[in-house]
């Protein structure tokens, strides 16, 4: 089977490419190389920035899974008009790569973040979409776009709302900030906000599997959305906890901005996915946010500095 995967030299992408790749589908990535750098062997690499409207050598009749974005929400709120394009821009692209070349099914990487400070915990698919920073907000817009391609062009699509992903080969995100701050200095922890933002997390191989699961799924009216998360949560400062246990220290913690609770501009205080339709479509998370974040721990210390 043909795969195209966007975004595929990075994170999730990468994941994704090596899983995909080892069942045997022929993988094609596209990437401008611009921050992952991680290359399956076994794929074929197109290196194209999706924010230019281009012709690429595809095969047709494949899988898209569009995974390309700038993950940051945090530089979302400086840098908009560069994220628009990343994120907005690249998704039409891409859908107009995935139209042109009659894929079979789009399966597009969407965030949590898209339901903004919501009332409504655990969170179902159902719940509107307020979202707090340009990130999600993107997000959002991207996601129209994929259902309009659906209902328009008979495309058949899945959005996928992902929580907070950790492990495997991640180089940023909360654990990885705590760990570059200890390993500078291992008697004091900077921690944004008051620490006790709450937030599902969800373990790479989980993730995987939901793309693998949904990129076969048929959706009954073309296009349809699922969230993908743990059914449970951690705060900041568990997660400061696992990482000082893992590096076997105990700094003092200091909270530069206390006030708003939140991290950074956009940051969501509380996030906790109902996941419930997923796993009557299918997919379930075999770990809990606890047992990824020890697992998470584990990986980043092992990676090479």
């Amino acid at each position: 089977m043909d795969s195209i995967v966007t975004g595929g030299c990075g994170y999730i992408g990468g994941h994704l490419t090596d899983s995909l790749a080892g069942s045997g589908d022929e993988v094609t990535i596209i990437d401008d190389m611009s921050t992952g750098n991680y290359r399956n062997p076994k794929s074929r690499l197109l290196k194209a920035d999706l924010q230019i409207s281009q012709v690429l050598d595809l095969p047709r009749g494949a899988r898209m899974f569009h995974l390309a974005a700038n993950p940051s929400v945090q530089d979302s709120m400086s840098n908009a008009a560069e994220h628009f394009d990343r994120d907005v821009k690249a998704t039409h692209n891409a859908l107009e790569l995935a139209r042109k070349n009659d894929a079979k099914m789009f399966v597009f990487a969407s965030t949590s973040a898209v339901y903004g400070e919501t009332g409504v915990i655990p969170t179902p698919e159902t719940e509107q979409a307020l979202p707090i920073s340009n990130y999600a907000l993107f997000k959002v817009l991207s996601e129209s776009m994929v259902g309009y391609y659906s209902r328009t062009y008979g495309l058949r699509a899945v959005t996928l709302r992902l929580a907070n992903v950790i492990g495997g080969r991640a180089n940023h995100g909360v654990i990885c900030d705590f760990i570059r701050k200890l390993g500078t200095n291992s008697t004091e922890l900077e921690i944004l906000g008051d620490g006790r933002q709450r937030k599902s997390y969800v373990y790479i191989d989980d993730v995987v599997r939901a793309f693998m699961a949904f990129g076969e799924f048929r959706p009954a009216s073309g296009y349809d959305c699922f969230n993908i998360g743990s059914t449970d949560w951690v705060d900041v400062e568990q997660i400061a906890a696992a990482v000082e246990k893992g590096m076997g220290l105990a700094p003092r913690h200091v909270y530069p901005d206390k006030t708003s609770g939140r991290g950074w501009p956009g940051d969501v205080r509380t996030m906790l996915l109902d996941v419930r339709k997923a796993k009557e479509a299918g997919w379930e998370p075999r770990y809990g946010s606890e047992a990824a974040l020890d697992m998470a721990v584990s990986d980043a210390l092992a990676m090479p500095k």
